[in-house]
């Protein structure tokens, strides 16, 4: 089964910016949607986005829309999370995921990264 690794995370300032990545060692990373998700201490994850399979569609969740870009470089086989302008309210574990399905905006994604974590200070 294919398993999403991230890759990305770290300590940083409110309004700083800094990129995630996801890859899928040995598998093609086209042939699936993926999704970004994010788990703050004590709180069930959310989706923060999703991209679909050609790359054409693309949905992100309120709390982040016009802050937060994914997108995918074929030739890397890698999804990326552009994330930018920091809130300490964007603190969490963040998990890439991929599903099967051509484009899903939904929770129940197939497999899983392990996620990394991604602290904004204030």
């Amino acid at each position: 089964q294919v398993q999403p690794v991230e890759s990305g995370g770290g300590l940083v300032q409110a309004g700083d910016s800094l990129r995630l990545s996801c890859a899928a060692p040995g598998y093609t990373f086209s042939n699936y949607a993926v999704g970004w998700f994010r788990q703050a201490p004590g709180k069930e994850h959310d989706l923060v986005a999703t991209i679909s399979k050609s790359g054409d569609s693309t949905y992100y969740a309120d709390s982040v829309k016009g802050r937060f870009t994914i997108s995918r470089d074929s030739a890397k086989n890698t999804v990326y999370l552009q994330m930018n302008s920091l809130k300490s309210g964007d603190t969490a574990v963040y998990y890439c995921a991929a599903d099967d399905r051509d484009y899903y905006t939904g929770r129940h994604y197939s497999y899983w990264g392990q996620g990394t974590q991604v602290t904004v200070s204030s």
